[in-house]
Order: structure tokens, then sequence, then C-alpha cells
């Protein structure tokens, strides 16, 4: 079965000022939130995606095994680095399904992990969210986390009241990576997504999912087709951007003008590069655009 995606984290070492330049872009940016092992985050909700702004707040929590090493551990030493796009969840109906899947592909992380945390409607009442989490690892790949990502109670995560945004982002039309050599990756790719017929062109690979497409470029691809500075990729391939569908580029345009959010028109998309985005590049095209 193959998985859409379902969440990208955006690393981040001033969470404040992260959420306010998701607000500049025109997005529409949810309450803090507080994990047990320390990292806080931020979400903005697309439908069946969101982004989670992440920092790592409280890193004396950091300890154990779990979410806390294979998620908050992570994140801190992802950020020591750099930041920007450190993980990739995909869509999961059966979390435990997935880590078996991800077992026999030689790829697994965990076994399926689960946590719950309070959430909060639009009018401040209590909700719980849950999640349970297939991680997987790719070894080409030791700065990008990937896992499966199953919602318990999405009846009280999804709210459609928070995926209105005002430089008209629909949704998520896909994510790239960014290699050396992208066949290199073939094989992770998919099995992590359950794609069996992955698309190979001109200094890349794609996964088309049931939500975005996944792409691996190399970093002369990258550069062009997005007009922006591909990640250093010297010590294996880095998450590098995502891409929105929007329904309104002259919507979009004006978002980014209140925001005072520099941006480039390139390919028919506006790209905002990782200078201006806090490491990741950010990437919007007409909702009727051809993927």
């Amino acid at each position: 079965m193959s998985r859409g995606l379902d969440h990208i984290v955006h690393a981040v070492r001033d969470l404040d000022a992260a959420a306010d330049l998701y607000r500049r872009l025109g997005f529409t940016v949810g309450a803090r939130n507080r994990h047990p092992w320390g990292t806080h985050n931020h979400l903005v909700q697309f439908p069946g995606f969101f982004i989670e702004i992440l920092a790592v707040v409280e890193p004396e929590k950091l300890e154990g095994e779990g979410f806390s090493a294979l998620f908050g551990t992570f994140n801190r030493i992802f950020l020591k680095r750099q930041e920007g796009l450190s993980f990739m969840m995909l869509e999961s109906r059966d979390a435990a399904a997935d880590a078996a899947e991800f077992r026999a592909a030689r790829i697994t992380a965990s076994e399926a992990l689960h946590f719950e945390r309070e959430g909060r409607r639009p009018d401040g009442s209590a909700v719980k969210v849950g999640f349970s989490l297939a991680f997987a690892r790719d070894a080409g790949a030791p700065q990008v986390g990937f896992a499966a990502c199953q919602q318990h109670y999405p009846e009280n995560f999804w709210n459609p009241a928070f995926q209105q945004h005002a430089n008209t982002a629909s949704g998520i039309a896909g994510a790239v990576l960014v290699a050396e050599n992208p066949t290199d990756h073939h094989i992770f790719l998919s099995a992590v997504t359950g794609e069996r017929e992955l698309h190979a062109g001109s200094g890349a690979i794609t996964a088309p999912t049931p939500r975005g497409d996944i792409r691996v470029m190399d970093p002369a691809a990258f550069r062009t087709r997005f007009g922006a500075a591909p990640p250093d990729v010297s010590a294996g391939a880095r998450l590098a951007a995502m891409r929105f569908a929007v329904r309104d580029r002259a919507a979009l345009r004006g978002a980014l003008g209140r925001g005072q959010i520099e941006a480039a028109e390139h390919m028919g998309a506006t790209v905002v590069a990782p200078e201006a985005a806090m490491g990741a590049t950010l990437v919007f095209e007409a909702a009727d655009a051809g993927r």
C-alpha cells in the first residue's frame, strides 16, 4: 500500500521567529505544543498534511530511547549543523504493519511507537490527539529522518479553520530531497513510500504518492529547477524543499509582500530561498500546474 505525505518537520533554533516567518509567508499558524521529551512545535495544516515547525526547547528532557532518541535527539543533532527540513513523515493506516514492512525491507529504525498529547480546539477547549510511528532509516541520508505516522484521533486533529491561508496555499504538491546520486536512493524510496514504479528523469527520480510526489534530485538539477542553492550533501542526502499548490498567485504575492518576504519567480513558480526561510526552500506553484 502506497503512503502519501503526512507531515514534514522544519527544525529551527528560534521557534517564535519561525512561527512569525510562517505567518509572514501567509500561513495560518497553530498554537505552541509541547512534547514530553523537550521539543516544542507549531503546526501549519492543510487537508491531510501539515508542516511541523519544531525546536528543541528543553534539551534536559532528552533521555532514554524511543521518541526521545529517534525524534528529539535526532533533531538536536541536526540543529547543531543547520536549520532546515529534518524529517519526512508518511501517512500510515497501521503503524505496526508498516514497521513490519520496513523490517522486511531492511530499512527499519524502530517498532511502532505510540504517544498522546493534549491539543486545543479554536475555542480553547482541550482534546486528545494520538499518534503511532514506525521509523525508517536510509543509510545514505543520515541527516534525514523518515517515519510512517498513524493518527488515532483524526477528528480531534484536523480542523478546516486552520487550513485557510492568506497566501491561498491549498495543499502539498511534493517534497524534494537532494543527493549526489539520486539512483542510490531508489530502493529505499520505493520501500518507504510503498510505490513500486518510480519515474526517472534527468538528474532525478520521483515517487508519485497519493498525497504529493517525492523527488530525489542531484544538486545541479535542483538549482536548475528551483533557482535556489542546494544544501550541502557531502555527508549524505538532505531534505531540501517543500512544494505547495496555491489557488491565487496574485494573492500569494500580496501576502509575501505584506510579510516582507523576499521571493523569486522561477520556471512558473514562486520560490523562497533557504536564506530567507531558515534553511528550507519553499516553492509555490499554481494548483492546476502539471506535476
